[in-house]
């Protein structure tokens, strides 16, 4: 069973920068695709970011040019840089895991393993 442990959520002003990191463990295969999806109030989980084994990322349209998507194989860890954060960031973020090359999964469809995910909030 892969479990993954989300950190770095937290509460900053708009225009500041935070860095979630999610590292996966209990893996007895590779992982191929990782990435980052969130939920923000009173909406349907959406895609922030994914990355493939291959160096491929994907970027929501409204993220892109301010987040950015990484991540160390060697640790099984994902990170999302957030920068220039806006009120509608506001939301909890979660990691998404699997074995399978997953780039384009707008709602999170295909991923089979899952974080508690972690509160970022971005004061006016």
């Amino acid at each position: 069973q892969v479990h993954l442990v989300e950190s770095g959520g937290g509460t900053v002003q708009t225009g500041g920068s935070l860095r979630l990191s999610c590292v996966a463990s209990g893996a007895d295969f590779s992982i191929d695709a990782m990435g980052w999806y969130r939920q923000r109030p009173g909406n349907q989980r959406e895609l922030v970011a994914t990355m493939i084994r291959s160096g491929r990322r994907n970027y929501a349209e409204s993220v892109k040019g301010r987040f950015t998507i990484s991540r160390d194989d060697m640790k099984n860890t994902v990170y999302l840089q957030m920068n220039s954060l806006k009120p509608e960031d506001t939301a909890v973020y979660y990691c998404a895991a699997d074995k399978h090359s997953i780039l384009y999964s707008d709602y999170g469809a295909g991923f089979d393993y899952w974080g508690q995910g972690t509160q970022v909030t971005v004061s006016s």
